[in-house]
This record gives C-alpha cells, sequence and structure tokens, in this order.
C-alpha cells in the first residue's frame, strides 16, 4: 500500500506565501509523477503543478510565475511554494503521485486527503 501524507496548509493573507509538502511512503518501488490539484465547492478538481521524476514540470495557467513545485526522489516528497497568493487560491490542495508498488510493480494514482489553503484579510 501507498500513501501520501500533506502538510503545511493554512490561513494567509492576500500578497503572502506558503508552503505545501507531499510526502509517499509505503510499498514504493518507484515514483513517476508528483503533483498537486485543488479544488473548491461545486468545481472540478484542476491542475496546479506536476513535477516528473526527471524535473519536467507543468503549471496551471492560473498559478504559473507563482508557485513553484519541486520534487525530492530521494525521499519521495513534493513540495509546492506558494508566492504571490489571492483569494481566489482559496481551495483544498490534493496531492497526487503516479507511483508503482513493490508488488505489482505497476503504476497506479494515488490522492492525499487534502489540505485547506484559505487567502483572506
Amino acid at each position: 500500500q501507498v500513501q501520501l501524507v500533506e502538510s503545511g496548509g493554512g490561513l494567509v493573507q492576500p500578497g503572502g506565501s506558503l508552503r505545501l509538502s507531499c510526502a509517499a511512503s509505503g510499498s514504493i518501488f518507484s515514483v513517476s509523477v508528483m503533483g498537486w490539484y485543488r479544488q473548491t465547492p461545486g468545481a472540478q478538481r484542476e491542475l496546479v503543478a506536476l513535477i516528473m521524476s526527471g524535473g519536467s514540470t507543468t503549471y496551471g495557467d492560473s498559478v504559473k510565475g507563482r508557485f513553484s513545485i519541486s520534487m525530492d526522489n530521494a525521499q519521495n516528497t513534493v513540495n509546492l511554494e506558494m508566492s504571490a497568493l489571492k483569494p481566489e487560491d482559496t481551495a483544498v490542495y490534493y496531492c497526487n503521485a503516479r507511483v508503482a508498488d513493490t508488488q505489482t510493480m505497476y503504476p497506479d494514482t494515488y490522492w492525499g486527503q487534502g489540505t485547506q489553503v484559505t487567502v483572506s484579510s
């Protein structure tokens, strides 16, 4: 089994910064992609940022230039540095990873439990 555990959400003022972290643990054979999605009530989950194990990144249009994603391959962790935060960044942020476990060695998609980020004065 593979688990994703997120940390770092909270309340921040507009223009402020926040850092989210996510650690994958369990019977991990390999991790090919890690990333973050976010969701607000009544809306679809949307891509925030993804990073491949090789280092290439993809960002959602609304966060380009403000958010930065990084990955520690050895620790199977992914971090999201968020800056210049806006009220519209308020959402539940979910960690996502494509992981092959040691039993099947076949990649599957895993989600964290979500962490709330609120941007408000």
